[in-house]
């Protein structure tokens, strides 16, 4: 009988009243531009969306869309949005024009993922192809400190789009 292996420590999820963790993005103006989320999330109020890929089905022809055509009610109430991906800034801007994004609506690209595991918030697309990705969730945060996070089960579109957060925000 051989020893027991040690558990790998499985990331933790983040949570309501959580920091949002210190993680370099990237997004696409004169090139290739980084930015920390805590430029991104520091004294803001903001609604971060994420989606499993750019160009993606449900993300191209809802996720995104909606929150573009409600990209107004969000200004009004103060609040700044982001999207994220786990692709490239070079993708992430094809997608923004494809979409006819504004400027004031940031595109994120978590290129290699690190930020998506950093939540906790990873996921594993490799049976469709995908590789690793990040899930589809958006979350809501006053100065870095998570106040809302709406987390989507597998192929579900319900709680994370544009009317979702809207609806939770009141």
């Amino acid at each position: 009988m051989s020893a027991p292996q040690p558990q790998k420590a499985q990331p933790m999820t983040i949570k309501v009243g959580d920091r949002i963790p210190n993680v370099t993005l990237n997004y696409l103006k004169d090139g290739v531009q980084a930015i920390n989320t805590d430029e991104i999330f520091k004294g803001k109020n903001v609604v971060l969306f994420s989606v499993p890929g750019a160009f993606t089905p449900t993300c191209s022809a809802k996720h995104l869309p909606g929150y573009v055509e409600n990209l107004a009610k969000f200004t009004n109430k103060g609040i700044d949005v982001a999207c994220l991906a786990v692709n490239d800034a070079f993708v992430m801007d094809a997608w923004a024009k494809n979409q006819k994004v504004p400027d004031n609506l940031r595109m994120l690209a978590d290129g290699n993922g690190t930020f998506s595991k950093a939540l906790g918030l990873e996921m594993d697309g490799t049976a469709f192809g995908l590789g690793m990705r990040g899930k589809r969730f958006a979350l809501y945060a006053e100065d870095g400190v998570v106040k809302k996070l709406n987390v989507e089960a597998p192929g579900e579109f319900k709680v994370s789009g544009a009317d979702a957060m809207l609806a939770a925000l009141g």
